[in-house]
């Protein structure tokens, strides 16, 4: 039995509960907290007319679920004004927000769906944080636990939300959360195993600074008792400073085995690399074992390799060679990732909306410049302050057709004209304003400027080429999230003929 989640059940039932944002997460929360008796008032910026919030109060109301609403520009005034004993805030609302920290003084228990999620839960959490690589390291540490038999729950930023499922979660089950900087900000507790792949610029059109960023990364592992596990990528300066805040154990990948083993960390470390034979090699204090050789990997990119280094040292001791080998030449990738949609007329269509900065971008280049493709990129997005040094110079080992729609379509003109050195490239932007495919009156709109640059894109490719949408920026735009963005394209790219 898990008694921690059937005492909060107890403690919950009959009191107020504010829940601060509808949506992907916070919607199955309501509901499972209605389930448990709790009075339940929603909050969102949202005016009530909003076409998710209606579908939502419908969805509601269809589903017997009664609840309080405040919605519009003065939707958290309640919150300064009325008690809520439990008041779970959306990542990205600070506990500074002058509303929460009123509710605070009020003597409410603030929290996230996730770290609530993260204290209950009875069995062992991987969580995987970084700049880049995050997604598909939680997705390879999952899929790595499954090919050993686990039963796998898969959360944070992908997969579903897992506090309404904590009641399935067994003890002997293991749990991967993604975690990005919004939902460790603030947050006090930490996973079992934390993997931070990189850190660098990144959501800085949010967060104060690049050192308030770096500091919320740290959560993932700040607050783990002495048998925590810390894996950090040694190459990256950031991360690998990271080994000095840590409590639990500590293990260190590169690519490079010098550069893995720079640290000398005391105690029993474990290292992650490629030997000089191009295997992936994981070494600790019983020996080295070599896992599989990069070049059979089935994702491209030296990237990647990165990720199942990571992924490797995460699993260590839970999976075994056979089952490693399995996955890493079976596993075709993760969606929006150099997502392979279709062959038409011979080119090779990829969908890589996850890239939602240079740097992920720059990364899916140089994966397709090792594979020598060639083609037209259709990019654009909405810039977060990052830095786009080395963006031109990669998409021009690739792609020297570029097609933009998005808001940041004038830094990546910039950065191309800088780093072409002369290297030839045409450059067709898609003119575009504040329409959103989330309004029924713009949506039309948005799906008929992928149209038009998908129509670009296919008269200038040539056959034996790829046409990659890889976007360097987020979808908030023009849409609600990359997932949003790239099904779309995927959809539109399949009914072409």
């Amino acid at each position: 039995m898990n008694y921690k989640l059937e005492d909060f059940k107890k403690q919950i039932h009959g009191k107020r509960a504010a829940v601060i944002g509808v949506g992907i997460s916070n919607v199955p929360l309501i509901r499972w907290l209605n389930t448990l008796g709790v009075n339940v008032t929603a909050f969102d910026r949202l005016e009530p007319d909003d076409p998710s919030i209606m579908k939502t109060k419908s969805d509601f109301d269809n589903e017997g679920i009664k609840i309080e609403w405040s919605l519009g520009r003065d939707y958290l005034d309640p919150l300064m004004k009325e008690r809520f004993e439990y008041v779970f805030k959306t990542p990205k609302m600070r506990y500074s927000t002058p509303e929460l920290m009123a509710a605070r003084n009020n003597g409410s228990i603030l929290t996230t769906e996730m770290e609530l999620f993260m204290n209950l839960c009875p069995a062992k959490i991987f969580a995987v944080t970084g700049s880049d690589g995050k997604t598909t390291t939680t997705t390879l540490v999952s899929e790595l636990l499954k090919a050993s038999g686990y039963k796998v729950y898969i959360g944070g930023n992908i997969g579903t939300p897992l506090l309404d499922r904590v009641e399935q979660i067994d003890s002997t089950d293991m749990v991967v959360l993604e975690l990005s900087s919004f939902q460790l900000l603030d947050s006090v507790t930490s996973a079992d195993c934390a993997v931070v792949t990189n850190v660098t610029p990144n959501h800085l059109d949010f967060h104060k600074d690049y050192n308030e960023y770096i500091d919320a990364k740290t959560n993932i592992f700040k607050y783990q008792s002495p048998t925590g596990r810390l894996i950090i990528n040694a190459a990256c300066d950031i991360t690998y400073k990271m080994k000095e805040q840590r409590r639990g154990s500590v293990s260190f990948f590169a690519l490079d085995e010098s550069v893995a083993k720079r640290s000398g960390a005391s105690g029993p470390v474990s290292y992650a690399y490629l030997d000089t034979e191009g295997f992936l090699t994981v070494e600790n204090s019983s020996g080295k074992i070599r896992l599989v050789n990069e070049r059979d990997i089935m994702i491209p990119g030296r990237h990647n390799v990165e990720n199942y280094l990571a992924a490797a040292l995460a699993v260590e001791g839970y999976v075994s060679k056979d089952s490693f080998v399995k996955v890493a030449t079976e596993f075709k990738g993760v969606a929006h990732r150099i997502e392979f949609i279709r062959e038409l007329d011979g080119v090779r269509f990829y969908n890589s909306s996850i890239d939602t900065s240079p740097n992920r971008t720059i990364n899916t280049m140089n994966a397709l410049a090792s594979r020598g493709q060639k083609g037209v990129l259709i990019c654009g997005g909405a810039d977060k302050k990052c830095d786009y040094t080395g963006l031109g110079d990669a998409i021009l080992q690739v792609c020297d057709r570029i097609i933009v729609y998005g808001t940041n379509a004038g830094f990546i003109k910039q950065i191309l004209d800088k780093e072409s050195n002369g290297r030839p490239y045409q450059f067709i932007e898609i003119e575009g304003g504040d329409e959103v495919y989330e309004f029924p009156e713009s949506r039309d709109i948005v799906v008929d400027k992928y149209v038009e640059a998908i129509a670009k894109a296919r008269e200038l490719a040539r056959e034996g080429e790829i046409i990659i949408m890889s976007s360097v920026g987020t979808s908030y735009d023009h849409f609600r999230h990359f997932e949003h963005r790239g099904d779309m394209f995927r959809e539109l790219v399949n009914g072409l003929n």
